[in-house]
């Protein structure tokens, strides 16, 4: 098992970094080792959005596609992610919005375990460093895109 949580003052909007989090299909232009992102039956009500996704994940002919469920509940600002099928035994990822000023502080937690047993012991001793990765170009993009 594999878990982390980071806590970061975002530069752009709440609705901003909200909107930017949920195009997963997006994903691929500047998240590290994303393939491919895919939403797949979108629906929003006034309180929630919620749709499965897709996320090819890799390197070249590497790769694995991971599908999970994603919730956005509007009214706590918080999105709930939980593995629906590929190469995860379980995860559980929340994302967390609070505005602060023009900013926004974002919490993200996240804790999974990869089925085969050999990939989780590699994936526990390089997670930090590539999480820390990922935080960083989804940063960057908000950076980029909102400032």
């Amino acid at each position: 098992m594999s878990s982390a949580r980071l806590k970061k003052i975002i530069p752009c909007k709440k609705d901003q970094l909200v909107e930017m989090v949920l195009d997963i299909e997006k994903y691929p232009e500047f998240v590290p080792w994303c393939i491919e992102g895919k939403i797949i039956n979108k629906e929003e009500s006034s309180d929630l959005i919620t749709f499965s996704g897709d996320l090819k994940v890799g390197k070249s002919i590497l790769n694995e596609t991971f599908s999970s469920h994603v919730s956005y509940h509007k009214e706590t600002n918080k999105i709930i992610v939980t593995n629906l099928n590929g190469p995860l035994k379980y995860l559980k990822n929340e994302w967390h919005f609070k505005k602060i000023n023009n900013n926004t502080q974002l919490e993200f937690f996240i804790d999974f375990e990869l089925k085969n047993p050999i990939l989780n012991a590699i994936m526990k001793k390089s997670f930090e460093l590539g999480l820390n990765k990922i935080a960083k170009a989804f940063e960057e993009r908000a950076i980029q895109l909102y400032k």
